[in-house]
């Protein structure tokens, strides 16, 4: 009997059950796309769980950790802080501003040219993040089912699942799933963790049989190193500020208060995560030290009790399905409310806007597939495509807490500044003087933002409330 097989079949069969009963919340596009602004803190709390435990802070903190040890976990850290400071300073205030998309927030303060810079540079950054968790789902399904899944299988049958579920529930389905998907996946990686360090015979002799040039796999900071940590730091706060992706889920809040205390409490619990998933990576490079970084976090549960492995790496799986269709529906959201209904057609219906962004679904997560074949290691990529949200959280934050400095050319030159610093840094490595593009993109931004803010003495305008 192969039991992983079963667990993933049932889990998959749970999941698109999910969606179907899901669908009849869905049927309009507020339903589909922010859950009828009905979740409160528990869901809201789930929802951003869901987001921040997904691949790149499970299997991507696994993979860094195999190279550099324990100070991996930081990732987590990064979200960790992130997300309580956002649910301080911001998530009430983005509930209390009733936006469905940043788009559309940052229109009415600085015109249609910011909105289309918006749209684009927030679709290139959730498509990147998209791609990001189908190769770590196929990573998952071919360690835990490597004689039905190749990697590339793997990966087709993830972005499959993914996309299908998203295009069926909406927000919706993200937030009923993550009950089941969070409940495994804390469950699991805890035991998993356990289950490993005393198989082992504990961390003594796991840092016995590491290389001999790895001394330092198992402290906190040294790995890593203080500079990548605040760098981590110095992305993660502005990607859970002003990605739509995740912002969204505060828009989707019953009320302010809902919204500040489900992201504060997401915090709390996404920080333990990170170095568990770093200590499992440890784990692997002990004891598959050929083993490629990516597979190795995997190949160590796999290595454990085929029933406790087969839940902790299909609820790992599932875990990317809430990220995924959190970034999925943000930039579809964006496609059909921002492009389809204000630029394109004014008067679309509300079924023909729920039908555009349900077709957004089916292309974004198509390209998604496609750039998944072309990207390696998954920190380091997805660090560089949220650097991007550095100018997003300047506007937002700036717009919202000091209107006095902002100018109506504002938000057009801050986002063209950062769309050109991006490329810039990529197509240009002479140019790489910092030690990371997120200073680049803060340096670059604020100094924009700054002389706008001296020459245009055009300032915006603060609606009525």
């Amino acid at each position: 009997m192969n039991i992983p097989l079963i667990i993933i079949l049932v889990y998959i069969f749970i999941l698109f059950s999910i969606s179907f009963i899901s669908r009849k919340y869905s049927q309009t596009n507020s339903g589909f796309v922010l859950a009828g602004r009905q979740l409160k803190t528990p869901l809201i709390m789930l929802n951003v769980v869901g987001i921040a435990i997904g691949g790149a802070s499970t299997i991507g903190v696994s993979e860094t950790a195999y190279k550099i040890g324990l100070s991996a976990g930081w990732y987590n850290g990064a979200w960790s802080v992130a997300a309580i400071l956002v649910g301080y300073f911001l998530a009430g205030k983005y509930r209390a501003a009733n936006f469905t998309t940043i788009a559309e927030f940052l229109e009415r303060y600085y015109g249609q040219n910011c909105s289309i810079l918006t749209v684009l540079a927030q679709i290139i950054i959730q498509v990147v993040v998209t791609a990001l968790q189908y190769i770590a789902g196929g990573s998952i399904l071919h360690a835990l089912l490597p004689e039905v899944f190749t990697f590339e299988l793997g990966l087709l049958t993830s972005a499959i699942v993914f996309v299908t579920t998203t295009f069926i529930g909406g927000l919706w389905s993200a937030s009923i799933s993550n009950i089941l998907n969070t409940t495994l996946i804390y469950f699991g990686i805890i035991m998993a963790t356990i289950a490993c360090v005393s198989a082992q015979g504990g961390l003594s002799n796991i840092t016995a049989k590491l290389p001999a040039n790895s001394p330092q796999m198992l402290d906190f900071f040294a790995g890593a190193g203080t500079a990548t940590i605040v760098t981590w730091f110095s992305v993660m706060i502005p990607m859970v500020a002003s990605l739509q992706g995740v912002i969204q889920v505060a828009s989707s809040a019953i009320d302010t208060a809902s919204a500040k205390r489900g992201y504060m409490l997401a915090g709390v619990l996404i920080f333990p995560m990170g170095f568990l998933s770093a200590l499992l990576g440890i784990i692997a490079r002990a004891t598959f030290p050929n083993a490629t970084a990516t597979t190795a976090m995997p190949l160590t549960i796999m290595s454990l009790d085929p029933l406790l492995a087969g839940i902790t790496l299909a609820a790992l799986w599932a875990a990317d399905i809430s990220t995924a269709c959190s970034m999925l529906l943000g930039a579809s959201t964006m496609l059909s409310q921002d492009i389809g209904k204000k630029i394109i057609n004014p008067n679309l219906s509300a079924k023909a806007s729920l039908t555009i962004t349900r077709v957004s679904v089916l292309v974004l997560g198509s390209i998604a597939y496609f750039l998944a074949g072309k990207v390696s290691g998954i920190l380091s990529t997805i660090m560089i495509g949220l650097s991007l949200t550095a100018a997003f959280t300047l506007l937002m934050v700036a717009t919202l807490y000091f209107p006095s400095i902002c100018r109506k050319s504002s938000g057009f030159y801050t986002l063209l500044a950062g769309l050109l610093t991006l490329f810039i840094w990529q197509l240009f490595p002479a140019v790489r003087i910092l030690p990371h593009l997120i200073y680049a993109e803060w340096l670059v931004c604020i100094s924009v933002f700054t002389l706008v803010a001296i020459f245009d003495k055009n300032k915006i305008v603060i609606p009525a409330k």
